[in-house]
């Protein structure tokens, strides 16, 4: 049988990943998907520098167009990125009739209805294992594997770069701007890591999964994101005496009055699998209600990590190919016409519990002043604890240290005692707040 002929709209670091591992595992490859899958075109502005990557083992072009234009070509690997170029040719791609494999969570969060109606229209695939988690198989997990049960909530370290910063700070009692700019040296972050730091990585990918997990359009304007910019080193530290981790975690949950859909760093006991997954990994718990917890981890990024799920993308559409396209499994894991209208919550309507800590002024009556406004908002408080001033400022201090942990509430609720306890002249400093999350 004639192979599946591949064209990389972007030949990078990914890209040479998919062509390498296709290469060297092609006759494996090619007993599990039943056919031959040969990637015979790869476009780059600078084709001098593709070539160096592919050699002449593929025809090298400068416009990702004159790929999809041959005829010849069946599916279209988009490793652009971006939302403008990238939802372009992915269109055009569609049109065409080519399956697309895509790792752009940032297209697909921001324009994934649209384009996954313009694949079922046409009849063809979008499949995007590679745009969540790199080379673990979230994607492929939620819409085939758990497809038994009701997912009841997602929550995932989906962001290798602040995971390793928040590690490092954490091993080495480090602050976050020190942390960060190790982290640029290394390679783990970008020359400029907003899109990391701030959350919004982790904001695309989750509302991939929380799409997938519940059946509603992909929504990633609704979503909740808070990046780590703002946490300190004494933070990580005071978790860690109260038996908790932070990282930075990306949360969807059902709840009877709608989807939570949020990203922000988030207290886990250190008790918990995914509070000790370090450095730049990447993890994710699902909790559906046939099977439990499962556990996902491995590796969210890299060339040929990711190239692995590009290429597990490949292989199901190979063997799917000639399949009627109403027997694919749909893109988003439920049929088009069975999409739920479950509103996704705004923030203020989420019920969490919290870790705050407040800069005051070390004189009596401080800590009965504050609890008395938590217990007027009707917050119940699990732990208190108070450091002695001298372990703040040295000996002499006049300030300190409270840290309380809340039992849940409505985010509405907190903010409005956040701001009173603010307001008061013995709250010397912006209070810190950390959303806790037991995953139980």
């Amino acid at each position: 049988m004639k192979p599946i002929q591949v064209g990389i709209l972007g030949i990078g670091t990914v890209g040479s990943g998919v062509f390498n591992v296709l290469q060297r595992n092609q006759e494996e490859i090619k007993r599990r998907a039943g056919r031959g899958i040969e990637v015979t075109m790869v476009s780059r502005r600078n084709v001098a520098e593709a070539k160096t990557l592919v050699g002449d083992r593929a025809q090298v072009v400068a416009d990702a167009r004159a790929i999809i234009a041959n005829p010849d070509i069946d599916i279209v690997v988009e490793l652009i990125g971006g939302y403008t170029l990238a939802k372009e040719l992915v269109l055009e791609a569609i049109a065409a009739g080519k399956h697309v494999v895509t790792a752009n969570k940032a297209l697909l969060a921001v324009h994934g209805t649209e384009i996954f109606a313009a694949a079922h229209a046409k009849g063809v695939m979008v499949a995007f294992e590679a745009a969540v988690a790199g080379g673990i198989p979230i994607i492929k997990a939620l819409r085939e594997g758990l497809t038994a049960n009701s997912i009841q909530w997602v929550a995932g370290i989906i962001n290798g770069t602040t995971n390793f910063i928040l590690s490092e700070m954490r091993d080495k009692g480090l602050d976050f701007a020190v942390v960060l700019k190790e982290a640029q040296r290394l390679g783990y972050a970008e020359a400029d890591p907003t899109f990391d730091i701030e959350g919004v990585d982790a904001a695309h990918k989750l509302t991939l999964m929380s799409a997938i997990a519940f059946g509603i359009p992909v929504q990633f304007d609704k979503a909740y994101v808070e990046g780590i910019t703002q946490l300190g080193s004494q933070d990580i530290k005071y978790a860690e005496q109260l038996g908790y981790r932070i990282k930075l975690l990306g949360i969807t949950k059902r709840t009877p009055q709608g989807v939570e859909l949020r990203v922000h760093p988030s207290l886990v006991p250190a008790k918990r699998l995914i509070a000790n997954v370090e450095g730049a990994m990447n993890a994710v718990v699902v909790q559906g209600d046939a099977v439990g917890t499962t556990l996902y981890y491995g590796k969210g990024a890299g060339s040929e990590p990711t190239a692995s799920a590009v290429i597990a993308d490949l292989v199901d559409i190979t063997r799917l190919h000639t399949a009627d396209p109403t027997n694919r499994v749909p893109h988003l894991a439920f049929q088009p016409d069975a999409m739920s209208d479950l509103q996704v919550l705004p923030m203020g309507d989420v019920v969490t519990s919290y870790y705050l800590r407040l800069r005051v002024a070390d004189q009596a009556g401080v800590l009965a002043t504050v609890t008395g406004l938590l217990a007027a908002a009707d917050i119940s408080i699990d732990a208190v604890l108070q450091r002695e001033a001298d372990e703040i400022g040295g000996e002499g201090a006049t300030q300190t240290d409270v840290i309380i942990l809340t039992h849940d509430c409505t985010e509405s609720r907190m903010n409005a005692a956040l701001a009173q306890m603010q307001a008061l002249p013995t709250v010397l400093a912006p209070i810190t707040r950390i959303r806790k999350e037991e995953l139980a």
